[in-house]
């Protein structure tokens, strides 16, 4: 017998960094995701294999079944870290794995591991729905953060996502712009690490209260906007914003000065993917500029 899960992908729109601090965010999941494939077999093993979206394995693992003991693994590291992931979900969940027998799991991306539209969360939200947990508690006890990317991989439409005394709140959303044949993803040809940027933005002193209002309301007037050129004022205002309070160059005035649209990051800034406005003309002006990975909004964006 197969079991089978699968999760979004996700994007984050608005209110990176603050969404931590109470902040409404507007998130996207993505046409992208990985799933997972659970099939018995007669071993008393766990057979662990993780497939990239080209259909290479990029990790595999044997366990011992009831303890999760390492018998031998690609990478250490990685092994180290799914051991850790699995027995949260045993601890949570004690009936988890607890008849024995042997299983093989195959877990296979569709999207490339550096893009970072969630390895990591469409991880925890498979396992969380393999072992049957609240996928929210699962991350908190794993990777952390605040959760908005579990809200994309169990939703196929955008969230309008915050934290209410810490706890996970999730409003499903229509967000369908009708300029949205103007807006393209472009990979900036390196993935940024989520921790560190927000161990960065901790280290920061500004108005934390001023900063989560004036991001909400940016998120919440892209939910009502029908007009482009209102669109391009609201993500350069939420650059500013950022860029004031993380002391950093917007990443537009900092790679794309002559740029004749509005850019803004995604997640942690440095890295990973931004959001541009453009036309037809757009996708040459950032190949010129060395980076291949451009994505239109509706080949990115499930809704």
């Amino acid at each position: 017998m197969t079991k089978n899960f699968y999760s979004n992908g996700k994007l984050l729109l608005s209110g990176e960094y603050a969404i931590l601090d109470g902040a409404k965010g507007l998130a996207v999941p993505t046409k992208f995701g990985q799933s997972l494939n659970v099939t018995e077999e007669d071993s008393a093993m766990l057979h662990w294999k993780s497939i990239d979206e080209k259909g290479n394995i990029w990790f595999e693992g044997r366990y011992e079944l009831l303890s999760f003991a390492e018998v031998s693994s690609s990478d250490a590291k990685i092994s180290k870290t799914l051991i850790a992931i699995l027995r949260q979900a045993k601890g949570l969940n004690p009936k988890f794995l607890v008849e024995p027998g042997g299983l093989r799991v195959e877990t296979k991306l569709t999207f490339s591991q550096n893009w970072g539209l969630g390895t990591s969360s469409t991880l925890i939200n498979n396992i969380a729905q393999w072992s049957g947990v609240d996928p929210y508690a699962l991350l908190a006890k794993t990777f952390g953060g605040s959760g908005y990317d579990i809200a994309c991989a169990q939703n196929d439409s955008p969230v309008l996502f915050w934290l209410e005394d810490s706890r996970p709140k999730t409003k499903v959303v229509h967000y369908d712009p009708p300029f949205k044949d103007r807006l393209f993803f472009i990979h900036l040809n390196k993935k940024q690490n989520s921790r560190e940027g927000i161990a960065d933005y901790r280290k920061k002193h500004f108005d934390q209260i001023e900063l989560i209002n004036s991001l909400s309301d940016v998120s919440l007037q892209l939910l009502k906007c029908k007009k482009l050129n209102l669109f391009e004022e609201l993500i350069s205002k939420h650059e500013d914003l950022l860029s004031r309070a993380l002391n950093l160059k917007p990443v537009g005035e900092k790679l794309f000065s002559d740029y004749s649209g509005a850019i803004k990051s995604l997640g942690a800034w440095g890295g990973d993917f931004i959001l541009a406005t453009g036309d037809n003309r757009t996708p040459d002006y950032f190949k010129e500029k060395g980076y291949e990975t451009i994505i239109p909004y509706s080949q990115m964006v499930l809704s």
